[in-house]
């Protein structure tokens, strides 16, 4: 912001012209800001709770190993001796007590609680830095949604509503005690929208490889960003205005955007390809928990989702390269032996992928974490959880029948068909939704601009209800087949019933 001299008095004006133009551009971004840290501070600062699941166990352990200078390395001796109260783990023979270099896990998020640890010590107080840096993070969310928006082609009201959304949505809002990948990639794939409408909307080569760095970051974080650039650089093509330009020119400028979004996000994933490739000797992704994955999603008793006690058949392998090769084999033995099977199963997986995410809560509450709770609270509780993704994931369906063919509003479209896809095809969990929040609080605002509604078509109106309806459908089967166990949860012992994850 500039400073004002006394020189004269219209040099005074322009810069205090200049100072209230600088304080209106970012007035809003941050009062959005402090909108959304208020809330995730006060739940950090109020719940103490320990850390209570595998994954942000696993996460904790690699960061602490990457903040104590050994390496990306998980199931340091301490680490392994109170697992091996629960998983009989296979230690290799050549076993470091440093830990085992992992490839399993992308190594981004690691990454980013490892500075966190540094700064503040590995000690007991690591989680609640974590915790205070991720409600920081979060509440990023909520201007960077507004600035999506804004290039999306919202109003200022609709964005200003599509950042509120964001900032008090109760489970982006929880997910700041959660040791979970999801604090950093879902700011991380905002940000590559974001800055992919402005590369289209500029038209420039820079603007496509800034954001091919963002998807890098997220591919870095949650390795199942990657297939998207290729239909990034798609969206890239359709999305140039084609004038009277010759076919070869537009070609040919097509080409280099696309060439700067792949090439800036192949040089941020590069190094870490080459270091898996060096640990297992043959070519390695980012990550290698396809194949536990896959395992999850095909067995003869999964529903495609997360299984309790099947997740425990690969976990004794240490070998990742082996755990991943397993995992692989016996998903593709499943197919064969049942191929019928898989259609279904895929539409089942996209069910739970667009699911309420009560699993958490049910889990720490039913386990005495949370402690008992009379009944309304407990009602409330699940009400804030549930509720707001279903009015929000209806309006944003609404946003996106509505809203098309907009070139801008198709990419939030792009995301939201191949992220559903890519676990329908895995998979899938309701958690796996988050990253799609703020895309979908844009759709949802514009379902609500003004004009909207009668612009729209009646093939879009048909569209939109048949997508409402399967959204209704697939929650009142969730709600069926979990009822026994929410009246459980509202009993006596809901607070002992001890619900595995």
């Amino acid at each position: 912001m500039p400073i004002c001299v006394h020189s004269s008095n219209a040099s005074t004006r322009r810069c205090a012209a200049n100072a209230s133009r600088a304080w209106r551009r970012v007035r809003q971004p941050l009062l959005l800001f402090v909108a959304a840290l208020v809330p995730r501070l006060a739940l950090v600062l109020l719940l103490r709770l320990p850390i209570g699941l595998d994954d942000m166990f696993q996460y904790d352990m690699l960061a602490r190993s990457l903040a104590a200078g050994h390496g990306y390395r998980w199931y340091a001796q301490p680490d392994l001796d109170l697992i091996q109260r629960y998983i009989g783990i296979q230690v290799p023979p050549d076993y470091d007590p440093r830990g085992v270099p992992t490839s399993f896990r992308a190594p981004g998020y690691p990454a980013f609680l490892a500075l966190v640890y540094t700064l503040s010590g590995s000690g007991p107080g690591r989680v609640l830095a974590a915790r205070i840096a991720q409600a920081v993070l979060g509440a990023a969310l909520a201007p960077l949604t507004w600035a999506l928006a804004r290039e999306a082609g919202c109003g200022p009201r609709a964005s200003t509503g599509a950042a509120l959304a964001i900032a008090c949505f109760p489970l982006l809002i929880a997910y700041t005690l959660a040791l979970a990948s999801e604090n950093l990639f879902t700011p991380l794939v905002a940000l590559a929208l974001w800055l992919l409408l402005r590369a289209r909307e500029r038209d420039r080569t820079a603007g496509y490889a800034l954001a091919g760095l963002a998807l890098g970051l997220a591919a870095l974080t949650r390795s199942t960003i990657g297939a998207f650039v290729p239909l990034a650089a798609v969206w890239a093509w359709a999305a140039r205005p084609w004038g009277s330009a010759a076919l070869r020119s537009h070609l040919r400028q097509w080409a280099a955007r696309a060439a700067g979004l792949t090439l800036a996000f192949l040089a941020v994933i590069a190094p870490w390809v080459a270091r898996n490739s060096r640990l297992h000797g043959r070519l390695t992704w980012l990550e290698t928990s396809l194949g536990y994955n896959l395992y999850l999603g095909y067995h003869p008793q999964s529903e495609g989702t997360f299984e309790y006690g099947i997740s425990l058949d690969l976990l004794p392998i240490l070998d990742d390269a082996e755990r991943d090769a397993r995992g692989r084999e016996a998903a593709w033995r499943f197919v064969r032996d049942d191929p019928e099977r898989v259609p279904l199963l895929a539409a089942r997986k996209a069910g739970y992928f667009w699911e309420m995410d009560l699993r958490a809560l049910t889990y720490f509450y039913s386990n005495g974490l949370l402690g008992r709770w009379p009944a309304w609270l407990l009602g409330v509780v699940l009400a804030l959880d549930g509720l707001p993704w279903m009015g929000l994931a209806t309006a944003a369906l609404l946003g996106l029948a509505w809203g098309l063919p907009d070139r801008r509003k198709g990419l939030l479209l792009l995301l939201v068909v191949y992220y559903t896809a890519v676990h329908a095809l895995t998979m899938a969990e309701p958690r796996f939704h988050v990253p799609l929040l703020p895309a979908l609080a844009v759709a949802a605002a514009g379902a609500f601009e003004r004009g909207t509604l009668h612009r729209t078509r009646a093939a879009q109106h048909a569209l939109a209800t048949l997508l409402i309806a399967a959204l209704l459908a697939n929650w009142g089967l969730q709600v069926a087949q979990r009822w026994d166990t929410l009246v459980a949860l509202f009993g006596p012992h809901g607070a002992t019933l001890g619900l595995p994850y």
